[in-house]
């Protein structure tokens, strides 16, 4: 009985991990597992995708390298692998929009609709916030928040943003951000802030890059001054 050559081998485990990601459901439950540990019940509530389906793609996505699960008492809590699936993820996306057509019409048909400028990138955003130029606004659900955020932002789920605004500066620009690149809560939240006559524009990124990027992220015990860490 022959062996199957090593180089062979090893593709057939790379298109495991490819296959893996081959879902849009899988890949909105990344994206969403990048923000920190969810549980089975959040994970569908957020996604829409039913309880069952929801619990069999993680457990592929698992399988294959891509998440990592712990027990809770009856609960299993998911979270991303490690950074490498973050920059696998940024890859395919990059990929995506340079090759395929259908990714620039529905960006131009949804996306641009709603902010037509170029976003703000993290280096820009990192002296910016050191020196107290801009107010961060991170639109993502409380728990999310908890779990790591940029230093110094402030929490407002997009649902409650028309309600809050009088949180917010009248007169410092507000730079939004979300869970990725492509996060819809930003895009809404920046229109939403514009409308109201308010300065705003979004990050160039979400939370899981702006970490992969070795920038300070906060968490709700070091916004206690009790921890801040470098990931």
């Amino acid at each position: 009985m022959s062996r199957q050559p090593p180089k062979k081998a090893l593709f057939a485990q790379f298109a495991a991990v490819a296959r893996a990601l081959g879902s849009e459901h899988r890949l909105d439950l990344l994206e969403h597992v990048a923000q920190g540990e969810q549980s089975v019940e959040l994970l569908a509530q957020r996604t829409g995708i039913p309880f069952a389906s929801v619990s069999q793609h993680l457990q592929a996505l698992r399988k294959s390298g891509l998440v990592a699960a712990r027990r809770d008492g009856r609960r299993v809590l998911y979270r991303i692998a490690d950074d490498g699936v973050i920059r696998l993820l940024g890859a395919l996306r990059q990929v995506a929009e340079r090759q395929v057509a259908e990714v620039e019409r529905i960006v131009d048909g949804y996306f641009r609709d709603r902010d037509s400028l170029e976003p703000v990138s993290k280096k820009e955003l990192a002296a910016r916030v050191k020196d107290g130029l801009v107010t961060m606004l991170d639109v993502r659900p409380e728990d999310e928040f908890a779990s790591g955020h940029v230093p110094g932002a402030v929490n407002v789920p997009l649902a409650q943003l028309r309600k809050r605004l009088t949180e917010l500066p009248k007169r410092q620009e507000i730079i939004a951000y979300c869970r990725g690149p492509w996060c819809v809560l930003a895009f809404e939240a920046v229109a939403l802030l514009r409308k109201q006559g308010r300065k705003a524009r979004r990050l160039d990124g979400g939370l899981p890059e702006w970490r992969i990027a070795g920038l300070p992220v906060e968490t709700s015990a070091s916004a206690d001054g009790k921890r801040l860490e470098r990931q």
